[in-house]
Formats: C-alpha cells, structure tokens, sequence
C-alpha cells in the first residue's frame, strides 16, 4: 500500500526555510502582511508589545528579532485583516456554526461588536456596551449566592485585567476562579511549592548559558516556544550535553536550523540539539529519574568506599536540605525491576544519564505538560527536585528548575491573584487598601467549577479570553454544563466553540488583542504588563489600529461589568479603567515584589519579581528545601495497558501550526501530516497487531471506570516512532476521550496524557 496523500516530507530539522516559508504564508493569509511584517519587529522589544505566543523569557541582551513562528502564526492570526461583523450572524444560525472546525470558525476574522444571543432566531444580535453590562450586572446581583457564578481567566490576560478581574470578583463575593493553569502546570506550581518553597521556576535565560547540563522532560520546544531552541542550539555548541526524555521522536529536540544564522540558511545546515534521547514510557520520568538517583547514590557510595570525594553535594544537603534520609531509603527499596517496566528505559541508559549528571558541575532540569497532566504528576515533579537536591542544582548560577508554561502570563495571572486558594496575607493586603471583608473559603477550580455546572449549583459562568469548551475535558459534559446556565458571558478576540453553546442570556464581547493599541478618552496609549516563565515582568504596548473602533480593552470591560454589578463605592472602575497606572499602584501596594511598579516596568525589558530560592531562603515548613520520599505508582497507566490486549495509553498534545486551542492551519510539518488533523500516531508494530494499516480510519474508544461511553470517531492512523502501547494525537479533538473523573493527585489537572483507549475499523470502513 502506497503511503496516503496527507502523510508527507517532514522537515530535516526545526526552524530555518520551513519556518520562514511559514512566516511569510501566515502573514499572507492574514490579509495585512505588510503591518503583520512590520509588527512582529516590535515583538518583545521594549518599546512594543509582548508577543501572546508563550511564556519563554527575554534575554537581558535583546536583539532586534526576538520572536519565532509561533509568535508570526500569532500575530498573523489576531492582525487579520477579515472581520466577524453583526450581518455574519444573519447569515448563520448558532445551531449552523456548531458544524464548524475550531479553525473555519476562528479563521472568519475579529469580532466587532457586542453581541447578545437571540434564542428566538438561534443567532447572535448586536447590542450597545451599556444594555450588555447592564444585563449582566442584573443577572449576578440575582443570583442567591456570589459562589453560583463561575470566572474563568485564560492565560493571555495582562497582569491589570487579572488584578482587577479578581478584584471585582472578590468584591461580589466568591473565590471561584477556574483558570487555564488547573489544566496545565497546576501539578508544577503544588509541587514546587512543597519541595522549595515558590509555585515558581527558579531559573532565568542566563543560566541555560552556563549550564553544563540540560534535562528537556516532556516537552517539545520546537512547537510549543520554538525561541527556546535557540537558548538549547547556543547550550549545545559550546559543548553542554542536552538530554531529552520525550516518549515521541520530536524534530526540534533533535535539530534545529536558526532562522538568523545566515551559515546554516545559506548552506542548508542544522545543529544537533539533544545528546541523549531517551524514549521514556507514558507515565513513566517519575520512575526514570528515581533510576538515575539510585545510581547516583550508588556512585556516591562507591567514591566513598574508594576515598575519592563524594559524588552528593554534602554541604548542600546537610545546610538546605531535610528528609534526605528518608529519600535514600525510598530510593535503594525501589527496585531496578520496576524502574525498567514502568520509564522504559534499561538500567544501562539510566547509569549512563546520571553520569551525564554527575559529570556536570551545573545542571538546569526544565519540563512542560507532557510530566504535568498525569495521575502522579506532583510526585514526578517531587522526584525532579530530588534529583536536582543531590547534587546542589537549585539556588546558584546555571542551576535550577524550569517549568515551561504555555500562555504568554498564565504565571502572572496567579500571581496578581488569580487562585481559587488565595493566600491569606493576600487577603489581609486587600481587606486593609479596601478596608471591606474579603471572601476566605475556597472556591472552584476548572474540575470543580464543571461539576457545579453540571449539577446546577453554579447558574453563571464568564470567561477572560479562551476556549473553555475546547481546552477542558469530556467535551459533551462540558457543552450541557455551559447550556444549563443563566448566564454565559465571553469576553474574546475571535469567534470561538465556546460561544455557540449560550446559556439562557449569552454575550460575546469582543476586546481589542495584545497588539493594538489602546488608547483611553484623553489620548494617552495605555500600556499592560506581563509575567514571563522566569518571573520577569515586562510592559507591553500594541502597535496596531483596533480592529474595530467598537472593541475595549479587557480591562475596560471587566471594569464596566464591575460597575453594573457592585457600583462604585469602594472601587472606581472607570478611574482605573482610564489608566492602568491606578491598576499598577494597588499592585504594588497589595502584591510583594511589585514596589515602584510603574517607574521599573518602563525599563528596558522590565523587572524580575524576587524569587526567595536564587538566595537559597525557603519558605517551607522546614524552611529548607524539602525531599520527597514517595513510592513509585503502583501501576503506571501504560503498565495497565500492556496488560490487557488492544488496550493503549494516549497523549493528546498540539500539532506545530496550533497554540493551544487556536489552529492557525492544517499541517504538521515537522511529523509529516499536511492537510488533516483527525489523526492518531501509533507505533508500527502496534499496527500490524491491530490489523490496521497506515491511512485507515479508526473509532478511538475510551476505557475509564465511570460508566460513560467516550467515542472519537473516524481518526486516521499514522506509523509513528513511540513507544509500543502509547499513541499520540491532536487536542482539542480528542479531548472528548479525556475523563472528567481523572484527575492529578493533588493538582486536579486533567490526566490528557494518560487517557486508556482501544482501536476498531472505523464505521464507514465497515461498511465499505
């Protein structure tokens, strides 16, 4: 059988011609290449705006160019040039839309006016700002409790829209702020917090320049924050050795070609970015580092029984540590048996990575979601600081841990205060600058926040930006809970899935996007602020024409619903709204770290917020950096699937022209598919024992023990190199296998890389 026509060439190595090429389709398609072209030079500059493409840092030492083509597809995407003006919802009923792909729908263009669903006529009808605010303030104020409304903040939010979004929702009363981090790096910031002290990383770009080794886990740059391969390609040619535990062939962990190296463009050249592969299991780092740190430990006791010096960093142990014993126990109970079956990985290729390990004197360990969105991911994340704790790796130059998030400020929002578990001395700072009581019970979370849904204890939901019912789990449980609602409100840039699943009064309120320039009554360009993954805090200041002279700022609209709803007598919103100079002082006055907010984000690149670990201060109940002792899983998802026959463990996770849930287009160049997104990657043994060939369309059955019957229908297969018993494919399609009712211990994050599914001929291919 030929190979079918959406399987293609793959690229030889990440970025060069084919990122270009990329570059230049995205801004043509756009329909304003030329202002796209000339935007994207103010990418991450400080005179301009912070590209929305992800979380990677800015060097202190900034060059003209600092963006990739994740931050091209981005800006392409939000500067087009069509537009989702009222006469298109004339023309398409909301029940019509629903047929739509996620990428038809956001492909129309920029909404431009408030709209209001109209249940009469199944379609979206223009509204004034006014009647729109003014419904949805009525309808909180009747509700019988602040804790039956629900608000969700998607990561793009700037710094002042979540301030005083969870401003405004504490004045109403409740802590329910699900928020796109439950569903990504939740697992990080709970274990981080217990192991050292800060939710946070602990590292900044400086030192992937003096690191000697670099541990990539779960995660590929090269699609989700391609700038950071350039930080990697700088890394390995002066000689660090880059290790990658990815259970799937990633193109841009294996090369990269730089764009702005005008060598390797003109000779068609790459660099090699891993020195070791390693393949590891789904599931399965939590068991290949706890390998590593048992021959570590085996080397330290060998140099002490030979008088060479010790392979741990004592000192550091015994002065910042506490539980180590503990963890040498759990460490030398485990068995080399287990660690095998569950990582994947040989104990031969474990001795050999950790000897990478203790040959370097400075080791960075960075991670994404590929460790973050499983049952024991908090435990993995305890393992990984282990790991680093042994020899020292936290709190000094070219050292440290570095979760990679994903949103351009989903770490800035929690921490101006978007969490469903706020501080107590964050309470306290509010209830003494607003001198009114502030809500202390906890609220709901992504999972929690759909089960009140779901249950009709929540009756209102209104989301800062996103695609809540394309990024959450279970998608038709997610569609009958945003259906079931009084009100649903969505505050975004672009016509999404989200907004065609109204509740009884639904708006969709379109803000102006990251690149525009906002301009209050008096003239004056207002700029935002956000957090980049190494707590670096930057301005940003759009450069474009609104696209619609209709469109506000989110923190204009979060301000006028504020208004509608609580009145003006502790806040003024409007004042704050008219300059977020006033946002940024109750920040600094509120927030630790933020002091002389407004003078030091208008430096050159911004300020970084204190991280308490680069001092080696820990603020746990030890106040010193804490092992773990966990056991490894009793069984690991992937150990339950080989098991038992036809049974599989699946990933979901993006193709390279995605973010999140916005697909920019239909191929994935760097796997080889053009044109096709129902697509599932299965190792090419697994196909043969299936009986399945490359191109045959398959109905993925999801196995969970809840009782609902999950079904993704008619995906193609595609030989893939993964480890046999895990397949791989794309969210948000395949959301709709991810259980609701599976969750991380400790984090509640979707379990989306560890979902048990079983393959059969898809139904036409019966037929047929």
């Amino acid at each position: 059988m030929g190979k079918p026509e959406f399987i293609g060439k793959k690229s030889k190595a990440a970025g060069g011609w084919g990122a270009l090429r990329s570059c230049g389709k995205k801004l043509l398609a756009s329909g304003a290449p030329l202002s796209g072209a000339v935007a994207m030079l103010k990418a991450n500059q400080p005179d301009g705006f912070d590209c929305p493409g992800c979380a990677w840092g800015d060097p202190a030492h900034g060059s003209s160019f600092e963006f990739c083509e994740n931050g091209v597809k981005a800006v392409a995407w939000e500067a087009t040039d069509k537009r989702v003006r009222p006469d298109f919802f004339k023309k398409h009923t909301v029940s019509a839309l629903r047929s739509w792909t996620d990428y038809e729908l956001e492909r129309e263009g920029r909404l431009t006016h408030p709209m209001r669903y109209d249940a009469a006529s199944d379609t979206y009808v223009q509204v004034t700002w006014d009647e729109a605010f003014s419904e949805i303030g009525r309808i909180l104020q009747s509700l019988d409790s602040p804790d039956r409304a629900e608000f969700y903040t998607s990561g793009r939010a700037s710094n002042e829209a979540a301030y005083i979004y969870q401003l405004f929702v504490r004045l109403y009363g409740t802590n329910n702020f699900p928020d796109c981090s439950n569903m990504c790096h939740e697992a990080s910031g709970v274990a981080l917090e217990q192991a050292i002290g800060i939710g946070k990383g602990t590292v900044v770009l400086e030192d992937f320049e003096k690191a000697d080794a670099i541990f990539v886990v779960g995660q590929n740059p090269g699609t989700n924050h391609p700038r950071m391969l350039g930080d990697l390609r700088r890394a390995a040619m002066r000689g660090a050795r880059i290790a990658v535990f990815n259970p799937v062939r990633e193109k841009g962990l294996e090369r990269f070609a730089d764009p702005q190296n005008k060598l390797e463009m003109l000779t068609g050249g790459s660099t090699p970015i891993a020195s070791e592969y390693y393949q590891v299991r789904l599931g399965g780092d939590m068991a290949a580092f706890r390998g590593m740190a048992k021959a570590v430990l085996a080397a330290d006791d060998e140099a002490i029984a030979t008088g060479k010096p010790s392979v741990l960093d004592r000192g550091f142990l015994e002065q910042h540590t506490s539980g180590f014993d503990f963890y040498r126990a759990a460490v030398e109970a485990t068995s080399w048996a287990t660690i095998e079956d569950q990582s994947g990985l040989s104990r031969t290729e474990l001795e050999a990575l950790a000897q990478v390990y203790i040959s370097s004197e400075r080791t960075v360990c960075t991670w994404a979601m590929g460790v973050t969105q499983h049952r024991h991911s908090v435990a993995t994340i305890r393992e990984i600081a282990n790991f680093m704790f042994l020899r020292g790796n936290v709190g000094r130059p070219g050292t440290g841990l570095c979760p990679v998030r994903g949103h351009s400020n989903v770490q800035g929002d929690r921490t101006v205060g978007i969490n469903e578990k706020p501080p107590e001395a964050f309470l306290d700072a509010l209830e003494k600058e607003f001198g009114v009581p502030m809500p202390r019970r906890h609220g709901h979370n992504v999972l929690a926040a759909i089960g009140a849904m779901l249950d009709g204890s929540a009756q209102a939901f209104i989301g800062l930006g996103g695609n809540f019912a394309r990024a959450t789990p279970d998608t038709s449980l997610i569609a009958k809970a945003l259906t079931k609602q009084k009100l649903t409100v969505n505050i975004a840039t672009k016509l999404n899935y989200s907004h065609l699943l109204p509740g009884e009064v639904s708006y969709v309120l379109p803000c102006l996007g990251r690149t525009e320039i906002d301009r209050n009554s008096d003239g004056v360009a207002q700029i935002v602020t956000v957090e980049d993954s190494m707590c670096m805090v930057h301005g940003s200041g759009g450069i474009n024409k609104p696209a619609s002279p209709e469109l506000r700022s989110e923190v204009a609209i979060i301000a006028g619903i504020a208004e509608a709803t609580l009145g003006s007598k502790v806040v003024d919103w409007k004042a704050l709204a008219h300059h977020h100079d006033r946002i940024r002082d109750l920040i600094a006055r509120t927030i630790p770290g933020f002091h002389d907010f407004n003078t030091r984000v208008r430096r050159p690149r911004g300020f970084r917020l204190y991280n308490a670990v680069e001092h080696r201060v820990w603020n746990t109940p030890s106040r010193k950096a804490t092992f773990s002792s966990s056991e490894l899983p009793d069984q690991t998802d992937h150990q339950r699937a080989a098991s038992e026959q036809g049974l599989f463990v699946l990933q979901t996770f993006r193709s390279h022209d995605q973010y999140n849930t916005t697909v920019y287009g239909l191929d994935d160049r760097y796997r080889g598919i053009y044109g096709e997104r129902q697509i599932v990657f299965v190792n090419p043994a697994d196909l043969r024992e299936i009986g399945v060939e490359a191109g045959d369309r398959v109905d993925i059955i999801g196995h969970h023990d809840d009782g609902v019957a999950r079904l993704a229908k008619s995906f193609r297969v595609v030989p893939y190199d993964i480890p046999r018993g895990s397949v791989a494919g794309y969210y948000p399609e395949l959301n709709v296998l991810v259980p609701l009712s599976s969750a991380g211990e400790q984090s509640d994050t979707p379990t989306s890389k560890s979902v048990l599914v079983s393959f059969r001929l898809a139904e036409q291919a019966q037929a047929a």
